[in-house]
C-alpha cells in the first residue's frame, strides 16, 4: 500500500499470535545473554591472548557495537526483499558461528575477527523487531517491541551473573564456545514460527470520528495511510531521541563500578552489581503499566523520561553513600523505562507504511552510533577528569533533548 494515498480497507488479522510472540522474545532474550554476558570480562580474557594488561578491552568492547550498527542497514533491505523469518534465523547462526569462533581462539587477531564477525553476522535487534513488525501493528506491535526491551533487560542483569558463578569451572574465554548453543537453540526454535505476512497500515480514528458499528455486526478497521512529510517527520523525530537516549543511559555504564568505588569506600562487588542492575530491574517491573498509561501519548513519556534520566545522572554526580546511590539509580530506571517504552510506542508508529526491516535497521544504526559515540566520550571524559564526567556529559546530552521532547509534545498534541 502506497504512503502516498490515503486508503480505506479492512486490514487482516496480525499473523503473529501471543504465543509466538512469546518465544520470539525468548529468542531475543537468549541472543542478547550471550551476547551482553561475557564482554564485562574482556579483562580477564584479553591476558590469555596476549594482552597482559587487558589495555585492548576498551576498544574490543564496541567493536561489536560498531560493526553490528553498519551493517543493520544491510540486513533490514535484504529481510524485506528475501524474508523476515529467512533473515532473523540468519542473525541467530551467525551469533553462534562468531561465537564458537571466539571460544576457540588463541591469538588476540584471531579474537578480534571473532567480534568483527559478532557485529556484522549478527543484527538480532534489527532482524527480531522487522519480523514482528510485519506480522504486528499498532498496540499489539509496541507492546511487542517493549517485551523485546524487557528480553535484552533481562539478559543485561542476568549474564553477566551467570558468567561468573561459571568462570571457577571454564574461564570466560572459553564460555564463549558453550554459549554458542544459546542463539543455535533459538534459530530450531524460530524454525517452528511462520513467516508473517504483511500487515495493513492501521490508523485508529478519534472517538469523535469513529461511527457506531450496529449490534451484532462484525467492527471494521479503517487504514488511513498518513500523509508522507507526517511519517517522514516521525521518523527523524525517532532517530533524534533514540541517538541521545542510548547515548545519554550508555555513557554511565563503563565507570559506574569505579564512580561506586572512589564514593563508597568498601563497597562489595555483589552491592555494585546490584546498583548497576538496578535501572534494568525498574523496567522489568514497570514497563507494563508504563505502556499502557503512555500507548496514547509518548511523546509526553519521553519528555518526562529524559527529564528522570537527566537528574538521575547529576544525582550520580553528587552522590555519596549508599542510600543517594539507590535513589539516584531508582531514578534513572524511571527515566530508562519511560523512555525505551516510549521510544517502543514511537517506532511502532513510524514503522507505518515503510517496509519494516529496512526502518528497524536504520534504527539500529542510529542506536549503535549512539552507543558507540557513549563509549568514546566516556573513556576520554572518565580519562581527563575522572569518572564524575561521563554521567555529567549524559546529564547535559538529556538536557538538551527534554527541550526538544518538549517542543515535539506541543507540536504534536
Amino acid at each position: 500500500m502506497s504512503a502516498e494515498a490515503a486508503t480505506l480497507s479492512a486490514a487482516p488479522a496480525p499473523a503473529l499470535g501471543r504465543r509466538q510472540v512469546h518465544a520470539v522474545a525468548a529468542c531475543y532474550f537468549v541472543a542478547s545473554f550471550a551476547a551482553l554476558g561475557l564482554p564485562p570480562y574482556l579483562t580477564s580474557i584479553l591476558p590469555e591472548l596476549g594482552d597482559p594488561t587487558a589495555h585492548w578491552a576498551g576498544l574490543l568492547y564496541i567493536v561489536p557495537t560498531v560493526f553490528g550498527g553498519l551493517a543493520a542497514p544491510l540486513w533490514g533491505r535484504l529481510a524485506d526483499r528475501y524474508g523476515r523469518k529467512r533473515l532473523l534465523l540468519r542473525a541467530q547462526l551467525g551469533l553462534a558461528l562468531s561465537f564458537l569462533l571466539a571460544g576457540a581462539a588463541d591469538s588476540l587477531p584471531t579474537f578480534t575477527a571473532a567480534l568483527v564477525l559478532q557485529g556484522i553476522l549478527g543484527g538480532t535487534f534489527a532482524a527480531t523487531n522487522g519480523y514482528l513488525a510485519a506480522g504486528l501493528d499498532g498496540t499489539r506491535l509496541s507492546w511487542a517491541l517493549t517485551l523485546m526491551q524487557g528480553s535484552a533487560r533481562a539478559a543485561l542483569v542476568a549474564a553477566p551473573i551467570v558468567v561468573g558463578t561459571l568462570s571457577p569451572w571454564l574461564s570466560p574465554h572459553r564460555q564463549y564456545a558453550l554459549l554458542a548453543l544459546l542463539p543455535l537453540g533459538a534459530a530450531a526454535m524460530l524454525l517452528a514460527l511462520p513467516e508473517p505476512r504483511e500487515s495493513v497500515v492501521v490508523r485508529e480514528k478519534p472517538l469523535a470520528e469513529q461511527q457506531t458499528t450496529p449490534q451484532g455486526a462484525e467492527p471494521v478497521a479503517v487504514a488511513v495511510a498518513p500523509p508522507v512529510t507526517a511519517q517522514r517527520g516521525l521518523l527523524r523525530e525517532l532517530y533524534v531521541f533514540e541517538f541521545a537516549f542510548v547515548f545519554s543511559t550508555v555513557i554511565s555504564f563503563p565507570y559506574l563500578i569505579a564512580l561506586l568505588g572512589d564514593r563508597i569506600s568498601g563497597i562489595s562487588p555483589v552491592v555494585s552489581g546490584s546498583l548497576f542492575a538496578l535501572p534494568h530491574l525498574c523496567y522489568l517491573l514497570f514497563a507494563a503499566p508504563v505502556h499502557s498509561a503512555f500507548r496514547n501519548r509518548p511523546r509526553l513519556g519521553i519528555a518526562l523520561g529524559f527529564a528522570a534520566v537527566a537528574a538521575g545522572l547529576a544525582g550520580h554526580a553528587v552522590a555519596g553513600s549508599l542510600i543517594t546511590f539507590t535513589a539516584v539509580r531508582l531514578l534513572l530506571g524511571a527515566g530508562l523505562t519511560l523512555g525505551l517504552v516510549c521510544l517502543s510506542l514511537l517506532a511502532a508508529d513510524a514503522v507505518q507504511g515503510r517496509s519494516p526491516g529496512r526502518m528497524f535497521g536504520s534504527l539500529e544504526f542510529v542506536s549503535k552510533g549512539g552507543a558507540v559515540a557513549a563509549g568514546v566520550v566516556a573513556a576520554l571524559g572518565n580519562s581527563a577528569f575522572g569518572p564524575t564526567a561521563p554521567v555529567l556529559a549524559g546529564t547535559a546530552v538529556a538536557l538538551i533533548t527534554v527541550a526538544a521532547a518538549v517542543h515535539a509534545l506541543f507540536s504534536h498534541p
